[in-house]
């Protein structure tokens, strides 16, 4: 099995065009090209404005902390982000605007390319496991989560992996562990 650890702290830190926030990647697959097919990150929304618009691509954001952020666009979208672990999705072709609820926002974020892969994000509070036929995303936002390898993954750790890797079992230690699955499903062969 190769899980590929991650910590918040270490992510590459990209600021924004528009000077709204930044955006620290976790992976995007294929590695190094600009033509993601999925793409795993944190963002943190510092101002209200307007996000990029990606042609193509289906989004899920999940709120991790903050006051939250209203996301509109007329007559498509109109949604606020306030709660926690709870995912929403969106086409990332529709021009969506951020207003913040408070202080800044930060934001777990899955994009897929449409037709190719489709993302699954959940929130996961108890030991479950997986079979890993899809790649995906594991990050945790509260409380200790250990490996099958006996190493733990505290907030603002997570992981990554490829499909076929193995099967994979996360076990809660101790109590109040949250934490975010992004399961990556291939639609077609990209």
């Amino acid at each position: 099995m190769n899980l590929i650890r991650f910590d918040f702290a270490t992510l590459p830190v990209s600021p924004w065009r528009n000077g709204g926030g930044e955006t620290r990647e976790i992976i995007s697959q294929p590695l190094g090209d600009e033509e993601f097919s999925w793409r795993a990150s944190i963002a943190t929304i510092a101002q209200n404005g307007p996000f990029s618009v990606f042609n193509g691509i289906d989004r899920s954001i999940t709120l991790l902390e903050g006051d939250g952020v209203h996301l509109f666009s007329e007559g498509q979208i109109d949604h606020c982000l306030q709660e926690i672990g709870k995912p929403f999705a969106f086409p990332g072709d529709v021009p969506v605007k951020a207003a913040l609820l408070g202080g800044s926002s930060q934001d777990f974020n899955i994009m897929t390319r449409r037709g190719y892969y489709s993302a699954h994000v959940q929130r996961v509070v108890e030991t479950f496991g997986l079979s890993l036929l899809h790649a995906g995303v594991f990050y945790v936002l509260q409380g200790e989560w250990q490996l099958p390898n006996g190493s733990l993954l505290v907030a603002r750790q997570g992981c990554w992996w490829q499909p076929g890797s193995g099967p994979l079992r996360l076990v809660v230690k101790g109590n109040n562990a949250i934490a975010l699955w992004a399961d990556i499903v291939p639609v077609k062969a990209a």
